[in-house]
């Protein structure tokens, strides 16, 4: 077991720390609701086991790229009861999809990149008079007239 989990309470400076956040992070973490509000002692936030393990996950599921919302939904979108890994699964498959779409994005992105590398036109204008030309010779239709 590790030091965080036998930890009866961490400050928010320690919170912070321990995760590589910033204090201001945890507080909007509690205004926006995923992290429940921390206990108070002397005026001080204190965070206990729950709140460290909620904020493992919701530093987790930022790492896999989802939003704040989606962890939200995480938490809270979900009938009481039910288990973790299903919704972990659920929003890990539409992330998947995702991330899908986000790649072959980025794989025409770097086919055209490749392309550009390759211009051999003199002058901007000559490149923009190509692309036009191109998008009217690929069947696509086009408003835009030379």
């Amino acid at each position: 077991m590790n030091t965080l989990e036998t930890t009866q309470a961490l400050t928010i400076t320690q919170m912070a720390k321990q995760f590589g956040l910033r204090a201001s992070a945890l507080r909007y973490y509690e205004q926006i609701g995923l992290l429940l509000p921390a206990t108070r002692v002397g005026g001080r936030r204190r965070y206990d086991r729950t709140a460290i393990r909620r904020l493992a996950v919701i530093q987790r599921a930022r790492q896999v790229g989802f939003s704040l919302d989606e962890i939200r939904e995480l938490f809270c979108g979900f009938r009481a009861g039910t288990p973790a890994s299903h919704r972990w699964q659920k929003l890990s498959q539409r992330k998947l999809l995702e991330l899908e779409e986000s790649v072959k994005h980025i794989v025409l992105m770097q086919t055209l990149l490749r392309r550009m590398v390759n211009c051999r036109c003199d002058a901007l204008d000559e490149c923009g008079a190509g692309l036009l030309q191109k998008m009217c010779g690929d069947g696509k239709q086009s408003d835009i007239r030379l």
